[in-house]
């Protein structure tokens, strides 16, 4: 049997949307994968933050499908994702009035359940031992065997460091800087991967705030009657009522995002410093007051797409090296899914 038609082992670097999305392909075709995951599970943006009064949703809030590739990959996870009813969006200005409600979308706004991580997840199940968590990639060199191969070395829990080999290639599911600095600091500069370089991604500072008091008889709805707004005050851009989504805990909670703008300026602060100031952000756009009984914040280094790639991977067939990621495209989910899946037939 021929090179070409022997089963090959990939690693993936990162398990977020992209990362899955590449890995189940190659795995369907027959193929080996090892994917590494610097955090507790796969998702990346597609995050849920668990907490004794309900989830937030804290990178990504919702998705919509216009490709039909993604619809029939959705088909295979049936009753896993539910329309959000929220679909019917405020404008708001900075002191919280409504300054319109934005159409509604021709596109339904889509959550899985229950929670936004369910969708990566399930996806990855098949990966089972396949998918290293709590492992982060620092090097990628030739192999010390096979120099026609690729090898990680890796740093797990309590500083425990790795070396896993026999890849016959590469490919990083991580934010363009991230795959960037990777490459950098293994002295692998490929010619077709130097786009990454050009690919401009803004930060984002959330809040998660809960208000379980909001549930005793006769208080009623905490705050706005509306679910979720775009805002135009210079610290928020977004606002999202968690307990509005499809099977999610009845607790008042709201996810906010801080506008890509203040989060720059506010990139290097202490947590604690960030926390207080969009909890008073958050009173002031929604008239909530009350102290509320949950509180945290979480910083995304690189969120939200500002110049994408504009092409749906990149790949060097000569190295083995390859990278892909919502950055390709645009910054939705979708964007993800589809520069994933893309990678995985280039490499096919």
């Amino acid at each position: 049997m021929s090179r070409t038609q022997t089963p090959r082992h990939y690693a993936i670097v990162g398990a977020g949307m992209a990362g899955v999305a590449c890995a189940r392909t190659l795995l369907q075709a027959g193929h080996r994968v090892t994917v590494f995951e610097k955090s507790p599970g796969a998702g990346g943006r597609m995050a849920t933050r668990e907490t004794p009064l309900g989830g937030f949703d804290h990178g990504a809030q919702y998705f919509t499908v216009r490709d039909l590739r993604f619809a029939r990959a959705l088909e295979t996870v049936p009753g896993l994702v539910r329309p959000w009813s929220a679909s019917s969006v405020r404008v708001l200005d900075a002191l919280g009035h409504v300054l319109e409600a934005a159409p509604p979308p021709r596109e339904p706004h889509l959550v899985p359940v229950p929670g936004m991580n369910a969708l990566p997840r399930a996806w990855g199940q098949p990966l089972g031992s396949a998918l290293l968590t709590r492992t982060r990639v620092d090097r990628i060199e030739r192999d010390a065997i096979d120099r026609w191969r690729w090898q990680l070395h890796t740093e797990a829990p309590g500083g425990i460091v790795h070396v896993h080999g026999g890849y016959d290639a590469v490919l990083l599911a991580l934010p363009a800087p991230q795959a960037a600095a990777l490459l950098d600091a293994s002295a692998l500069a490929p010619k077709p991967l130097l786009g990454l370089h050009e690919v401009k991604l803004a930060p984002c500072w959330t809040l998660m705030v809960a208000f379980p008091n909001a549930m005793q008889p006769g208080l009623g709805t905490l705050g706005p009657q509306w679910n979720a707004a775009r805002s135009t005050h210079h610290r928020v851009a977004w606002l999202a009522r968690e307990s509005s989504k499809p099977q999610r805990a009845p607790i008042e909670r709201w996810t906010v995002q801080a506008s890509a703008a203040w989060s720059h300026e506010h990139l290097e602060d202490e947590p604690a410093r960030v926390e207080a100031k969009l909890q008073r952000a958050f009173a002031e756009i929604t008239g909530i007051r009350a102290t509320p009984g949950h509180s945290a914040v979480h910083r995304w280094r690189y969120a939200k797409t500002l110049q994408p790639l504009g092409q749906s991977h990149l790949w060097d067939a000569k190295s083995g090296l390859g990278a892909c990621g919502d950055w390709c495209l645009g910054h939705r989910v979708e964007d993800a899914f589809i520069s994933g899946l893309s990678l995985a037939l280039a490499v096919l």
